[in-house]
């Protein structure tokens, strides 16, 4: 069994290994059963930048998204992160990695849930409240998780993945349920973190977040139909908006 790993800046052909690349993912293959859900999906994702990984619902993106994490079976192809084999034990505390569902413990506090996760990641006192601060959670700090809301929720799952200060952080549909303002302040965090030389792989379904992104992956289907800067795409397709490009390039035979 082919172990995967990350990516970098998306190309349906990754070439070799660039210096500034974080996660490389070469010809990965994943099938479920009788059906080929990722059919040779090849990406890269530069280090220091925002890569939104976009495409509707069911197209592959978490199926990927757990391969580059090294939390997903695969049939064949290679996944690197950071140099290293996707799911290495030395990538433990240097991946972070966010799902769909938030992954704190509802009958415990913000603060509780950061706690218990800095002991098991051994990771000093001071990055519970650096990670609570970066998402904007001081205010609920000792609040319930169970009585949050979702968004919350979500950012109190973002503040566990930031403790050990990740150099590569993986988010399915981060933003899936927030108000604008909360997105909006959650994009400012990616950047943020980018800045810092973190590598950010995004998924969405929602194309005006795509020109947010340094970076982007056009999937459908199980493949990549696309990828490079929103500009590039733009120019690409002849398109003014990334939904008219996405639409443009998918349907490209």
């Amino acid at each position: 069994m082919t172990q995967p790993a990350a990516a970098s800046s998306a190309s349906e052909a990754a070439p070799d290994r660039e210096a500034d690349d974080a996660i490389v993912v070469r010809d990965l293959r994943v099938r479920r059963g009788q059906k080929v859900v990722l059919p040779g999906v090849s990406i890269r994702v530069r280090a220091g930048t925002v890569t939104g990984l976009l495409g509707p619902s069911g197209c592959g993106k978490s199926t990927l998204m757990r391969a580059i994490v090294g939390v997903q079976i695969v049939e064949g192809g290679e996944v690197t992160v950071l140099v290293l084999p996707a799911g290495t034990p030395d990538l433990r505390r240097r991946v972070g990695y966010v799902t769909q569902i938030p992954s704190v413990y509802p009958d415990l506090s913000v603060g509780e849930n950061l706690g218990y996760f800095a002991r098991i990641l051994d990771v000093p006192s001071a990055r519970i409240t650096a990670s609570i601060q970066a998402v904007g959670l001081e205010g609920q700090r000792d609040q319930l998780v169970e009585t949050l809301s979702g968004g919350e929720r979500s950012r109190a799952s973002l503040a566990v993945a930031l403790l050990s200060e990740p150099q590569v952080l993986v988010l399915d549909e981060p933003t899936v349920g927030l108000d604008p303002l909360l997105r909006a302040d959650l994009w400012r965090t990616f950047h943020d973190l980018a800045a810092g030389g973190t590598a950010l792989l995004v998924s969405t379904h929602v194309m005006d977040e795509a020109e947010r992104c340094d970076d982007l992956v056009l999937m459908r289907e199980g493949r990549i139909v696309a990828s490079g800067t929103p500009p590039a795409l733009l120019e690409k397709a002849g398109a003014t908006t990334i939904e008219e490009a996405f639409v443009a390039l998918a349907v490209t035979p």
